[in-house]
């Protein structure tokens, strides 16, 4: 391969077997360029620096080793695969990047052959990795390898751990590799560490350890059922000569690290050395999240997703209008704190976003009454139903889409014992530039089956303080308040809080000829609807439901009775929501209306921004305002 010296090295890299021709010795090159293509493009068009960043000698290494897509490599979470979406044909698209009908911001099969498997949610990489190692081994496809790239952070999920302790006891050959740029898993001993992994990964050692190996079961000294013992005991050997000791002996893992992840060359030698290995292994490498960004490298949480930023300067570009609306998570964080104040049995439990759910606040403020759990959604929710049975009120705040991850907990660990504790899941419905994998449009339908728990929407702020505190004061069991992401309505939200009635709605509009119901700050869109009109002589009434559960049957008799169209509008996915629960009442009542539901349609949704998504499921104020002009006019 050819290059002109005016030309970026990274601008004749279309695929990774165009990597693969090129010499090791312009790796560096490649690295320094495919890093500052990433500043580049995200300085304008935001998305996650920080763990890209982090990975760009890993990706290099990864590409350049192994012969992908037919090798596999399953990228946990994703927000560390831009270098991999770059390098596997999308570099000319980077740039649209989260953007509607653009480049998901997540690894994605349906978009590359090179994204092997989904990623978004935490932990899953060295499951599937696995059973995809399994599924090879059974095809007796003996050249194929399978590599699970997974973070630190990652690790805290327990599926995670449940990969791990399986990965010994099925026949595969998976590398599992750990990108450690946080949490201090091992320490390194300077010389004879790194004696010890060249040593330990060298193909002349491996060779002699298989041979060996070979000998011995032929000798009938050794079987297949021992062979977890004699990982378990060079593993602790090794342990004992470095004075180190790492979690993964346990799982007869063989273990090699901790090395430096921003050594491309390196790395490339371990992969090479290291991939043929029988047998599940793990290769620990150190890195640092926004590696090559000075103001990235010393702020990780502030970069992780920085939005648009000065690449020259390293400033964040944040626009400060007064008069907009706070974000529904700082309402939430600042509301927490003033009921913190209030009663000492308050705790706040955030899982892993303390600043992306504003809980942070509450850290600040009570730091002996806030936790902190990583990654672990499922422990969130029954470490919060153990304080709960105790006596504590937790707040225990989830991304909705996560809170997917502890459905059994909540179900088994407190619903059934019907404990006081508030569930407040942020970034409900549609979430925007993230796409699929996070948008909360399920959880309506899956809690509204559950015994034992209330579930609620806020119109507003006023009324998101307003069901907070009616969680703590007066809740008979669990509370549960769903609230989207981004900005509320208003400027002025700081409201003396008050109880709002459990089970009851309210009537924001008095109309005759149709009426439409609403759950949540979706309301807003119907009152814009109702606006925009005036004049065109059609009444319509508008009622906020508040509550999914209880529902106000006091309010959806009179609706019945009064109404033979109604309308429902909700965020979240039509069927089993708002618009299901009003019709199984109208059917169960004797009511006949004609019912048109407005919600998310049985599809996953894609990425791109809030307006077009709201637009693209006919939840926007115009599409609204065109749906009761139809069912009117019928």
């Amino acid at each position: 391969m050819t290059e002109s010296k005016d030309e970026h090295i990274l601008n004749v890299i279309n695929y990774p077997e165009d990597l693969r021709e090129l010499p090791q010795e312009k790796l560096g090159e490649v690295c320094a360029e495919l890093r500052q293509y990433i500043i580049d493009i995200l300085s304008e068009n935001p998305g996650h620096l920080g763990a890209s960043l982090g990975t760009v000698e890993l990706t290099v290494a990864l590409h350049y080793v192994f012969n992908t897509p037919y090798d596999r490599i399953v990228w946990d979470v994703g927000h560390q695969a831009y270098g991999h979406k770059i390098l596997t044909g999308r570099r000319d698209a980077f740039h649209t990047l989260r953007k509607f009908k653009g480049i998901s911001g997540f690894p994605n099969p349906e978009e590359s052959p090179y994204d092997a498997f989904i990623a978004g949610h935490a932990s899953n990489s060295i499951s599937a990795a696995m059973g995809m190692s399994v599924a090879s081994a059974l095809k007796e496809e003996k050249n194929r390898h399978v590599i699970a790239v997974i973070g630190d952070g990652a690790m805290t999920g327990g599926l995670a751990f449940e990969g791990l302790n399986n990965a010994s006891a099925n026949p595969n050959n998976l590398l599992i590799i750990l990108n450690d740029n946080d949490m201090a898993i091992d320490n390194c001993v300077g010389g004879l560490s790194q004696y010890l992994v060249d040593i330990t990964t060298s193909q002349a050692y491996n060779k002699m350890r298989y041979d060996v190996y070979r000998g011995l079961k032929k000798m009938k000294l050794i079987n297949n059922d021992r062979r977890g013992n004699i990982i378990r005991f060079n593993n602790s050997l090794k342990a004992l000569l470095t004075q180190q000791h790492n979690l993964f002996e346990g799982f007869s893992i063989r273990y090699f690290g901790p090395v430096d992840g921003h050594d491309v060359n390196y790395m490339i030698k371990l992969l090479n050395d290291i991939k043929d290995l029988q047998g599940p292994k793990l290769l620990h490498i150190k890195t640092k999240k926004g590696k090559g960004f000075k103001p990235a490298e010393e702020s990780a949480t502030e970069w992780h997703a920085p939005g648009k930023f000065n690449k020259e300067t390293g400033e964040r570009i944040i626009i400060h209008n007064l008069d907009e609306p706070q974000l529904y998570q700082d309402v939430f964080g600042h509301t927490l704190v003033e009921l913190a104040e209030q009663d000492e049995r308050i705790v706040g439990i955030p899982p892993a976003m303390p600043t992306g759910s504003s809980m942070i606040h509450m850290m600040k403020a009570f730091p002996k009454r806030a936790f902190d759990v990583g990654i672990a959604e499922g422990h969130s929710v029954t470490f919060s139903a153990g304080l709960a049975k105790e006596g504590m009120i937790p707040f225990c705040n989830v991304y909705s889409s996560f809170m997917q991850r502890a459905y059994d907990n909540l179900i088994h660990d407190v619903a059934l014992q019907k404990l006081h504790m508030v569930i407040c899941l942020d970034r409900a419905g549609l979430v925007g530039e993230d796409g699929a994998t996070h948008h909360g449009m399920f959880d309506l339908a899956y809690l509204r089956p559950i015994p034992n728990l209330t579930i609620a929407s806020p119109l507003n702020e006023l009324d998101l303080r307003n069901l907070m505190y009616t969680g703590y004061k007066e809740a008979p069991g669990t509370f549960v308040i769903r609230y989207p992401r981004g900005k509320g309505e208003m400027r002025d939200w700081r409201n003396k809080m008050q109880v709002l009635p459990i089970g009851k709605g309210k009537k924001l509009n008095e109309g005759d000829d149709i009426a439409v119901l609403t759950l949540g700050p979706i309301g807003n869109e119907v009152i814009k609807a109702i606006s925009e009109m005036k004049g065109e002589g059609i009444s319509v009434a508008h009622y906020d439901m508040i509550y999914l559960k209880p529902i106000d049957e006091e309010l959806l008799h009179e609706v019945g009775k009064k109404f033979k169209r109604i309308i429902t509008v909700e965020n979240g996915v039509v069927k089993g929501g708002l618009g299901s629960a009003v019709l199984e009442f109208m059917a169960d009542n004797g009511y006949t209306p004609r019912v048109k539901r407005i919600g998310i349609p049985d599809s996953f949704i894609e990425h791109g921004s809030i307006p077009e998504l709201y637009k693209l499921c006919g939840l926007n104020a115009d599409s609204i305002a065109e749906e009761i002009r139809k069912m009117v006019n019928d």
